[in-house]
Order: structure tokens, then C-alpha cells, then sequence
């Protein structure tokens, strides 16, 4: 049997970034995203996010790359808020995502900054900490170079 422990932060949008995931959609949401996880064995360690984004700590397992999790994630959940009638509009992400690898000395500040993210938000926009992301793990030097 392989072992690996693979943490990864992602971070994705709402199309266009539209601030349509209130509270209490967040709620069940988040409730949902981990229930239906769960049932394709994603492992979820933490969730979360504001009103126009979500972030997740995931550990992949040995079968599982990004690109999958992230579709599987992003495309179950907004077809159930659709199902659902949860927005008024058609609900739908961004196609783009972040995912960073975490080392084990860094989950719990992970799981703290992805814990406080209506504090955290009602400092910075999430244009900012976009901005901060592709600055800080070298996302802008890899842009530039694919175009």
C-alpha cells in the first residue's frame, strides 16, 4: 500500500466575482462540498471563504491530482446550488483556480488564515489578496512567461 501526504490550499471565484455566496449560502455550501467529497473520497481538512470566493485545505491521495479534485469540487457544487435554486441568477465559478502545495509545518497557519476569512476580509478585498497570491508564489513570473 502507498502512503502520501500531499496538503494543497485551493482558492477559487465566483464568475465574474460576483459576492452571491451570503451566510447562510456559505453554510450549506461548505456543508455540501464536504458531504459530496467525502462520497469520491476527497479528503477536505478545512473550508471556507467570503462572499465571492472559497478556500479549501485539501491532502490529495495517492490516485488524486488537482485538476481532478478541483473539477469534481467546482462542478458538483454549482450544478447542486443551480438544482437547488440557491441564487437568484445561474450560479457559476471562474474557470481559474489557485492550488499551492503546504508543508506540514505550515497547515495550521493555513487552517488559521482559511478559518478567519470575514476578519480577514473586512481588512482586504479579495482583488488584494488575489494580488498578494500571484505575488507571493510567483504566480505574475509564470504568466508572463506563458504569454
Amino acid at each position: 500500500m502507498s502512503f502520501t501526504k500531499i496538503w494543497i490550499h485551493l482558492v477559487w471565484a465566483t464568475k465574474k466575482r460576483e459576492p452571491v455566496l451570503h451566510k447562510e449560502l456559505r453554510t450549506q455550501l461548505f456543508k455540501h462540498i464536504r458531504e459530496n467529497a467525502k462520497e469520491k473520497n476527497i479528503y477536505i481538512d478545512f473550508i471556507n471563504g467570503y462572499t465571492d470566493h472559497v478556500h479549501i485545505l485539501i491532502s490529495l491521495a495517492v490516485d488524486q491530482t488537482v485538476a481532478k479534485v478541483v473539477q469534481l469540487i467546482k462542478g458538483e457544487s454549482s450544478y447542486w446550488i443551480n438544482n437547488s435554486n440557491l441564487t437568484a441568477q445561474k450560479f457559476e465559478w471562474q474557470d481559474d483556480y489557485f492550488a499551492v502545495s503546504v508543508s506540514e509545518s505550515g497547515v495550521d497557519k493555513v487552517r488559521e488564515y482559511i478559518k478567519n476569512q470575514e476578519e480577514h476580509h473586512k481588512k482586504k478585498t479579495f482583488e488584494e489578496e488575489y494580488n498578494e497570491f500571484m505575488e507571493k508564489y510567483g504566480f505574475e513570473v509564470l504568466r508572463a512567461k506563458a504569454h
